[in-house]
């Protein structure tokens, strides 16, 4: 493996990149119009516009990004995460194409992309699972029936869905009725696949992920969990590792459950197991996300484990060099996404010229990003710029350290919801640990966290 090229942008492309240049691998940017002064395109050793700002047209376009790995002579392709990263139809060009797709196969990728199919397979393989529909459901009369047997309330589900996109809460069966074919466009929309399938809805569950590798001679460990809880409409804001709720038992349940379910996939690289765990510490599986996760920086704090690199070695046909007795865990890890956004405006996006930058620092803080004074920050693209991550022995050490990097991070020119973090971070709640899903619904109201 002597050149990737990397197939996103942001702070993930710059994290990929700096991961390469350590490892001494040539690098291949791609970028799109709006991108051109991007820190990526400029960090990494080439740089190749690859279309218009318009996603569809530059970081979905595969065709493009092919051309600009046949053009720059790059052997292997790393997709990050969001736009490609899940795409088994890019993974499947890139198999024929003799470029090495740093992920799992076409084939593994195509089987756990659809929700419902794998949730099947984990079944089958005696993994919890949430109970629901077998599969997708074809019709309303199925869909129905299916919520009679389990009961109200339901989620329904896009089955090629992800990132929070293609989900309906339903409490009737009168919303069931008028929510089915609006689910079912929303999929269409989202992944062009219409298809649906159905689950029992946890009340109040907490959400948590097991991070797991798998090289391609049959090892396969895993790193702990992290604790995905702190959500909004679907998508996560804040993750911790450990979880407040998760003890060594417990863990090395989920963490085996999480093996079982990689080994029945056929599963290689680096992936993550997603878990709803209910109040009686009971845990179902949710799905399987086949890339490098946004908040995998808690896990490398805590374990010590670059993922990006095991990710590259895995590729380049090597085995992992730690088996599952040797990893090490200790203290505990925070992560906030910085997002461009007003949480006063309905969470409206705010991109724009970053004026002035002020990025926290010292001791066990760690900042992922690719914004730089007099960026401009484009309006096409996700509103995450930033992610800030703290490392400390205990959690009250964590939290605290994370308060002081909110406090002292500055960006000026655009909206943050850096106030927004710094809320959930002094809220009573978050300190004892004390919270589920529903937390951002329960405690946000007009834009500011309620003081209990």
């Amino acid at each position: 493996m002597n050149k990737i090229l990397i197939a996103n942008r942001g702070e993930i492309a710059v994290r990929i990149i700096r991961a390469c240049k350590e490892m001494n691998i040539k690098t291949v940017a791609v970028y799109s119009e709006v991108d051109k002064d991007a820190l990526h395109a400029r960090l990494a050793d080439e740089a190749i516009c690859i279309g218009p700002a318009s996603p569809k047209q530059s970081y979905l376009n595969m065709k493009n990004i092919i051309e600009a790995a046949n053009i720059t002579k790059a052997d292997s392709i790393h997709p990050g995460f969001g736009f490609l990263s899940e795409n088994s139809q890019f993974a499947k060009i890139c198999e024929e194409s003799n470029i090495k797709f740093i992920g799992p196969t076409s084939k593994v990728i195509d089987l756990l992309g659809n929700k419902s199919n794998s949730k099947e397979m984990m079944k089958k393989e005696g993994v919890p699972v949430i109970p629901g529909s077998d599969g997708s459901v074809k019709d309303l009369k199925q869909a129905i029936l299916v919520c009679e047997k389990i009961g109200y309330p339901v989620l329904l589900k896009a089955s090629a869905g992800g990132g929070g996109k293609g989900i309906r809460q339903v409490n009737s069966f009168e919303e069931l009725e008028a929510n089915y074919n609006i689910v079912k466009q929303e999929a269409k929309n989202a992944f062009n696949d219409s298809e649906i399938y159905i689950e029992k809805f946890i009340q109040n569950p907490r959400h948590v992920e097991i991070q797991i590798l798998a090289d391609e001679h049959g090892n396969v460990v895993h790193l702990g969990e992290r604790d995905c809880t702190i959500q909004r409409n679907h998508q996560k804001i804040i993750e911790e590792t450990p979880s407040t709720i998760i003890d060594d038992k417990l863990r090395s349940k989920m963490g085996n459950a999480a093996i079982k379910a990689a080994k029945a996939a056929g599963y290689t690289s680096c992936g993550t197991v997603e878990f709803l765990v209910d109040k009686d510490r009971n845990f179902y599986f949710m799905e399987m996300n086949t890339r490098i996760q946004v908040e995998h920086p808690i896990t490398e704090m805590r374990t010590g484990i670059d993922l990006v690199k095991e990710q590259i070695r895995i590729a380049a046909g090597e085995e992992l060099k730690f088996k599952q007795k040797e990893i090490e865990f200790k203290g505990h890890s925070i992560e906030c996404r910085i997002n461009a956004e007003n949480p006063n405006k309905n969470f409206m996006p705010s991109p724009g010229k970053i004026n002035e930058i002020n990025l926290p620092g010292g001791n066990g803080i760690r900042i992922d990003t690719a914004i730089y004074s007099g960026y401009t920050i484009p309006a096409n693209y996700d509103s995450m710029i930033a992610k800030i991550i703290v490392f400390g022995n205990t959690r009250n050490e964590a939290i605290s350290k994370m308060k002081r990097a909110l406090e002292e991070l500055v960006i000026d020119g655009i909206d943050t919801n850096r106030d927004f973090l710094f809320d959930i971070i002094r809220n009573p709640d978050f300190i004892r640990g004390n919270f589920d899903t529903s937390f951002i619904e329960k405690n946000f109201l007009k834009g500011e966290m309620k003081n209990k």
